[in-house]
């Protein structure tokens, strides 16, 4: 890792594998990766971002949501020694990863950068209106007759308590 090392680093990553079995995404695009590393005294400091287009499950009524996510990108690498393994964990420089050998995979890094930024819960709109919780029936198309009231069963047995006696 030499002082002065400068490369860029333009690439597409398939992360198909990443997403294999999950309902929730749709389809993804090859994650787009621009980062520069740039080497200096002890370690490497690799900054840049990354960039996806996906269509995601809306987390309310399930119609496909196209996302364009652009990722931050910042990590600083040192290489591991035999003495790192047993210096204190409140070691001042927290924020850098310890790489043993020679070659620097940033592929996991990157990957957890994905998985870490994805959205939580997209939404097709801000006022999507869901599904209907007794039949399925996506309420952003059309109503339903089903009932939506909704009665705590603690309470339940007293609904009967106020009916007029016939």
């Amino acid at each position: 890792m030499s002082k002065g090392l400068k490369a860029k680093v333009e690439e597409s990553i398939d992360v198909t594998a990443l997403f294999e079995g999950r309902s929730d995404v749709i389809s993804k695009g090859p994650l787009h990766v621009s980062l520069q590393v740039t080497g200096n005294e002890g370690g490497i400091t690799v900054d840049g971002e990354l960039s996806i287009d996906w269509e995601l499950a809306c987390s309310r009524c399930l119609d496909p949501v196209k996302e364009h996510t652009v990722i931050p990108f910042f990590e600083q690498f040192k290489p591991a020694s035999e003495s790192d393994e047993g210096e204190n964990e409140d070691d001042e420089e927290d924020d850098v990863i310890a790489v043993a050998g020679d070659r620097l995979d940033l592929k996991p890094f990157v990957e957890e950068a994905l998985l870490l930024f994805m959205p939580f819960a997209p939404l097709c709109s801000d006022d999507c209106k869901g599904l209907c919780h007794t039949c399925g029936q996506n309420l952003n198309e059309h109503t339903c007759g089903c009932k939506t009231e909704r009665i705590d069963p603690r309470l339940a047995v007293l609904k009967d308590l106020f009916k007029e006696e016939q």
